[in-house]
């Protein structure tokens, strides 16, 4: 029987935010000081943007 509240909610942009937010929150936990810039960008994959005169 056709039930039309029986639905897949799937955001692909929202899982994929959920994901890195974990990884960084698991990587924030494990260590023992503050995450620096660099190590936040590194863990997230973000290049790093050449400075500019």
């Amino acid at each position: 029987m056709y039930d039309p509240f029986d639905v897949t909610l799937e955001d692909g942009d929202l899982i994929g935010e959920v994901e890195l937010t974990t990884t960084l929150i698991i990587a924030a936990s494990e260590s023992d000081s503050h995450l620096s810039t660099e190590e936040i960008d590194r863990i997230l994959g973000v290049a790093p943007v050449p400075h500019q005169r």
